[in-house]
């Protein structure tokens, strides 16, 4: 029985993420502007945090309508794993940006230019009013894309309450080169968690095993059973980073007559009902029997 009010939830979600990706990349543009006409290297290092935040809202808000599509002949587990796809363009584009973003801080420590500190101030007042809205309406959700791209938001009106101290104490103290550094810290922060999320995204590209400590849970779920003798060809992957496939062979001691083997089957989707897999495929082989795959 399908329920319809899942339909109408993913729907709103999908509104709600729209509505913060139209305000981020509306948003970004304006900071990219705004950190060239102030001279100010760390507006434009959070404009590139904030293009990074426009990428991975923009995907998850193509994901959230994708979800709803059936897997077909050509994805036949579906379109999760678009999500993989996204958040390695999302890498490569921050990565590139971190370093040419370096590139024009870095100097400026030896050789401090002083910021159009009036428009920074004006410029990060807007951040943080733009970024609390956005925040603010994904707030309202309850999707697990909502969740994650919210704390993507906060860390944004932090970064633009820095930028808010900075541009006010600048108005005070003449002190060039708290703009460079605090480029150069937004930059490192953005690189430390791109480079995070491209060695794990990488490792799910490559079909690595998303959880070493579950394979060992799941391999001992079904070895604890009383009619199985080995397990071979077993194998965990993830469709996107949530979502796990599960296969095995799993060989029994003795043979066992069908109705003996429903029950077994009964067991097997009892017992690994708690690692909430996606797909499972578990092939039984008696014990007189060859594996086909060797």
């Amino acid at each position: 029985m399908h329920n319809h009010n899942h339909s109408h939830s993913n729907n709103s979600a999908s509104k709600r993420i729209g509505w913060a990706f139209f305000l981020n990349v509306v948003f970004t543009i304006i900071e990219f502007i705004g950190g060239w006409l102030t001279n100010s290297t760390a507006i434009m290092a959070d404009a590139l945090h904030d293009l990074g935040d426009s990428l991975s809202i923009g995907t998850a808000w193509g994901l959230n309508k994708l979800s709803d599509k059936e897997a077909n002949t050509t994805f036949s587990y579906g379109y999760k794993r678009f999500s993989l796809l996204g958040a390695l363009i999302n890498g490569i584009v921050l990565t590139i940006g971190s370093i040419w973003i370096l590139f024009e801080a870095i100097p400026r420590l030896s050789a401090p230019e002083m910021p159009q500190v009036e428009g920074m101030l004006m410029l990060s007042i807007f951040g943080i009013a733009v970024n609390g809205f956005a925040a603010y309406k994904l707030s309202e959700g309850s999707s697990l894309n909502e969740r994650i791209l919210n704390w993507h938001l906060l860390e944004d009106v932090l970064g633009w309450v820095a930028v808010l101290i900075v541009s006010i104490v600048l108005m005070f103290k003449p002190w060039a080169i708290l703009d460079p550094i605090l480029s150069i810290g937004f930059t490192l922060f953005i690189l430390f968690n791109v480079v995070r999320n491209l060695k794990e995204t990488l490792l799910l590209f490559l079909q690595g095993t998303p959880d070493t400590t579950q394979m060992v849970k799941v391999r001992k779920v079904l070895m604890s059973n009383a009619d199985v003798a080995d397990i071979h060809h077993f194998h965990i992957w993830s469709l996107d980073g949530e979502h796990s496939v599960m296969t095995a062979h799993v060989v029994l001691k003795q043979d066992v007559s069908i109705s003996q083997l429903r029950t077994l089957k009964d067991e097997f989707r009892h017992d690994l009902g708690e690692f909430d897999f996606v797909h499972t495929t578990i092939e039984i082989e008696f014990a007189s029997e060859d594996c086909r795959d060797k």
